[in-house]
């Protein structure tokens, strides 16, 4: 945290949005009437789960990477053949926990291993796995937080996880109207706004921080020359703020960028697919264009 707030300008880690406020926070955002980006994946998921399914190989394990509320799996798990286990990974236990137990009563056959661990980093899955084809599943725009260097890192990292001949399944906002960009990120509700400010409430907690969020707003505006939103935090006046023994200084009007999200033509996720080592073998994409969902494989 310290390592980011010493930047120009100054950043934090949107890793750190997930504890279990930030959870519950992103649950109630998926649900928002301005936040398409989950509707309009579960509404591909439930319409194409069944021919995506058919291209996938029997008895595959599948590992969910940042599986959350384990929400989209399901339209999946119903269509593929007898697959052998599935492994969530997500840094929240609370949500790991929880998903596991309802999936686990859903499908009493299956095997259900949860990690818990930040996806981002290097994984070991050979004890939850066993032998057999492999399929990773990235939904939620995840991929768009990453820069595009760094999703491009990710991809292949995925890929080494899962192993040769693996498949991925990656789901992207795609690039739209300015203003439903800003009202998705911006919701009238504030919840948005909560769940940016939860990460410095975050902070004080753990860290022993002296963050007044009274004194921070949220804005995130479309940066449409790198193509993504962006999320910030501005301090409202000139303040110092104390995380345990160390002291940081802001102006006012001063930002904290804690997020960006990238929104992505076929073209431009092709090229970051190929750079990883994959290829894409099919695209889903809804009659709005809001949303698409890639397979990909080695």
């Amino acid at each position: 945290m310290l390592h980011g707030l010493a930047q120009t300008p100054k950043t934090l880690p949107c890793t750190y949005f997930y504890d279990a406020t930030g959870a519950r926070l992103f649950t109630r955002i998926c649900r928002l009437p301005e936040y398409y980006l989950t509707r309009s994946e579960m509404a591909l998921l439930q319409q194409h789960g069944g021919e995506i399914a058919r291209r996938v190989p029997a008895h595959v394990g599948v590992v969910e990477f940042g599986s959350g509320s384990s929400r989209k799996i399901d339209l999946l798990l119903e269509h593929l053949d007898r697959p052998a286990a599935y492994v969530p990974v997500d840094v929240s236990l609370s949500c790991l926990q929880s998903a596991a137990r309802a999936l686990r009563r859903r499908y009493p056959g299956l095997l259900i291993a949860p990690v818990h661990a930040d996806f981002t980093t290097h994984l070991e899955l050979a004890q939850q796995l066993p032998a057999g084809p492999k399929l990773g599943f990235f939904p939620g725009s995840t991929l768009g937080n990453f820069d595009p260097a760094d999703a491009t890192a990710l991809l292949r990292r995925f890929a080494t996880t899962l192993g040769e001949g693996c498949q991925l399944i990656v789901g992207v906002d795609t690039k739209k109207d300015v203003c439903r960009l800003h009202a998705a990120y911006n919701d009238a509700a504030g919840v948005t706004a909560a769940f940016n400010l939860n990460l410095l409430r975050r902070i004080n907690r753990e860290l022993g921080g002296t963050f007044d969020l009274r004194q921070f707003v949220h804005r995130a505006p479309y940066n449409r020359a790198a193509g993504r939103i962006e999320m910030h935090l501005i301090s409202l006046r000139a303040q110092t703020v104390r995380i345990g023994n160390a002291q940081v200084t802001f102006r006012a009007g001063e930002s904290i960028h804690t997020e960006n999200s990238y929104k992505y033509s076929l073209a431009d996720f092709t090229a970051i697919a190929s750079n990883a080592g994959l290829a894409v073998r099919g695209t889903w994409i809804d009659r709005q264009r809001s949303f698409s969902v890639y397979l990909c494989g080695g």
